[in-house]
């Protein structure tokens, strides 16, 4: 009788992480195009330096990078005190379901691996964007 149950949860938890991940890939987005709006003069100047437009579009990436190491490593830290815990839920007629929250080093690979790819996900179109600034422009705003 679980089997129907739990395919059903499963199907559920797999729709919610799609929905939430298409959300951190925007939020990521957000986030490093307000970064490239505030370095403008930066990036202007680096350009006017001689920085090639790959060695600005590598900088933001890896800063993207960063930025969504640290987040998945912060979510691995908060997962980890969810580990061993046990939730139930009671159904109509009295019956219960009872998940048990166990977290592997493999959970934490996986959740590392997906934090880093909607960070470079959410972090090439503005990384583009501060590539392709053009040099005077960029000196010119702040």
């Amino acid at each position: 009788q679980a089997g129907p149950t739990a395919a059903a949860l499963l199907g559920l938890a797999i729709f919610v992480s799609v929905v939430m991940g298409i959300g951190a890939v925007f939020g990521a987005m957000n986030t490093m195009y307000a970064i490239v709006a505030a370095r403008t003069r930066e990036i202007g100047t680096l350009r006017a330096l001689g920085f090639s437009r790959f060695s600005i579009l590598f900088a933001f990436v890896l800063e993207a990078i960063f930025l969504a190491l640290t987040g998945g490593l912060l979510g691995c830290l908060l997962a980890f005190t969810m580990n061993g815990v046990v939730a139930g839920a009671g159904g109509p007629n009295f019956s219960e379901m009872a998940f048990a929250f166990h977290i592997t080093s493999r959970d934490i690979l996986n959740g590392l691996i997906f934090a880093v790819t909607m960070g470079i996900i959410g972090g090439l179109l503005p990384a583009f964007r501060a590539a392709k600034l053009p040099i005077t422009s960029a000196l010119r705003e702040a």
